[in-house]
């Protein structure tokens, strides 16, 4: 079955179609990043509907729907909502706006479906990544892990935050990297001890931790991880928070696997760094999903309604944030098997003293 076969099966057979707006789910359906353009997919054919900038680019990419060159977009949708009988039509509620969406009630011929539908249906496809999708996230996960191992051999005394994070961000944009995941997060000192904190011209100094949280893009999919390193050597306190940390992350990467809960998994993590007296220093989710978003489901966290199954991804992130001394956080992320799960961080988590 093509995507588009696949979300018309999930969603309820009294929807006639369907209207992907969103730039990302219209790239996970088509395989084409644009910052324009409609999908509309019926019960039997789907159709990219877009303008003079792209039409070139999506007549050679696009194979599993009929590329139409935008004209008068209202007429071209009712026209084909006709031709295929559709009396309705359901909407991305997630994304879509007020005035988009009071647009498509004045100008479409059908009735407009704005519940969550459609967006339900449309998560449940992407929460499970197919092979190629992961080997794209691998890829993207190689590029980071290779600049992180560069960036090692920059960190020194006197540098700054903000000149690490260049440096970091250079590299991966020019070693095969589409783009960056987020903004790089590259701190030290006391800054560590913000969960996503912003480069600064702050000066790195001896005997400090350095946080650096940050990702590379790769054909639209996106890698993610955090490695906290120390310049010089650290405290017997930073030594023993780093041990904390590392002890609940690889706690939660042994229970990982189909079955378990994103609550069950964040609790793993977390009754680790309750026992040892930082519980209320550990304010964030133990993950998340990553893919075509940065942040997208499942989530680990202690109100997680998700049960992990085979295929999503999830990031173990856990962290102890201490206001005004330091902060750790180790995050690798995940493939979920039968019966664990594939760690796709190969770099190392040990602590690296510079």
């Amino acid at each position: 079955m093509t995507k588009f076969e696949k979300l018309m099966a999930a969603l309820s057979a009294d929807i006639d179609a369907a209207l992907i707006t969103e730039d990302v789910n219209r790239r996970y359906f088509t395989g084409m990043k644009s910052s324009a353009g409609v999908v509309l997919v019926t019960r039997e054919k789907a159709y990219l509907i877009i303008d003079f900038r792209y039409i070139e680019k999506a007549r050679k990419t696009v194979k599993e729907a009929e590329v139409i060159m935008q004209d008068k977009l209202y007429d071209q949708l009712n026209e084909l909502l006709s031709r295929h009988g559709c009396r309705n039509i359901a909407i991305e509620s997630d994304y879509m706006t007020v005035s988009r969406l009071n647009a498509l009630r004045e100008k479409l011929a059908v009735e407009i479906v704005d519940t969550n539908a459609l967006s339900t249906a449309v998560d449940s496809l992407r929460i499970i990544k197919s092979q190629d999708e992961i080997d794209k996230i691998i890829k993207a996960q190689r590029i980071a892990e290779a600049a992180f191992e560069d960036v090692l051999n920059f960190i020194k005394p006197g540098v700054t935050e903000r000149e690490v994070g260049l440096h970091m961000d250079f590299y991966m944009l020019s070693h095969g990297a589409e783009g960056l995941s987020f903004d790089t997060i590259a701190v030290s000192g006391p800054n560590t001890s913000l969960c996503h904190g912003v480069p600064t011209d702050r000066q790195v100094r001896a005997g400090e931790f350095f946080l650096m949280d940050f990702g590379a893009t790769y054909e639209g999919y996106h890698s993610d991880m955090t490695r906290t390193v120390c310049v010089g050597k650290p405290t017997e306190k930073m030594e023993q928070v780093y041990a904390i940390v590392l002890e609940a992350q690889l706690r939660a990467l042994a229970a990982a696997k189909d079955g378990i809960t994103g609550k069950e998994l964040d609790m793993i993590a977390r009754d680790v760094i309750t026992e040892a007296g930082y519980g209320d220093a550990f304010g964030h989710s133990l993950g998340h999903g990553v893919g075509m978003n940065i942040h997208e489901t499942p989530n680990a966290s202690p109100s997680s309604p998700h049960t992990l199954k085979e295929n999503m991804i999830v990031t173990v992130e856990p962290g102890i944030y201490l206001p005004d001394e330091f902060g750790v956080r180790i995050e690798d992320f995940v493939i979920i098997k039968k019966n664990g799960c594939e760690n796709m961080t190969l770099a190392p988590k040990n602590l690296i003293s510079l």
